[in-house]
């Protein structure tokens, strides 16, 4: 990756972590994601499960469909989502499902990361292939979130 696109990837994964910070303040498990097109932030999100008592509402399905309705398109072609944790095996479906271009995380999830760590979608053969691009501020991704568990960990 040339260092102008990594510039690029950087500032975007800060405003990710942006709304990561929203999340941890919503006693949220601090996930930020954010979805540009043509060089423009069209959706932005942090993880709701919590608030709304939907395990479905992590922060990369809700960028999908802020991103579908900003292009009025089921199809997320020529965009990048950029997210601070490693999406699990329901976002990274949804992601193939929306046709998004590119992915680009923060850190790793051994415990349900799909795009490599646990599974890699990528290698199931279905109707569409995802570039990713890993590691993208991975020690401020990987802190925030321990941070979030620690407090927890206090609180008990």
């Amino acid at each position: 990756m040339n260092k102008g696109q990594l510039a690029i990837d950087e500032a975007f994964m800060r405003r990710a972590l942006v709304k990561a910070a929203e999340a941890f303040e919503a006693d949220e498990v601090p996930v930020g994601a954010v979805i540009v097109h043509s060089g423009r932030i069209i959706a932005q999100a942090h993880n709701q499960v919590e608030t709304l008592k939907d395990s479905t509402a992590h922060a990369e399905i809700i960028a999908i469909t802020q991103a579908a309705s900003h292009l009025q398109s089921k199809w997320l072609e020529g965009a990048t989502i950029y997210v601070t944790i490693e999406p699990c095996s329901m976002c990274a479906g949804a992601l193939v499902l929306s046709r998004i271009d590119r992915v680009v995380f923060g850190t790793s999830d051994l415990k349900t990361g799909a795009f490599g760590s646990k599974i890699d979608i990528n290698r199931l053969q279905l109707n569409h292939k995802v570039k990713v691009t890993r590691g993208v501020l991975k020690t401020d991704c990987a802190d925030i979130i321990s941070q979030f568990f620690k407090s927890k960990r206090k609180k008990k």
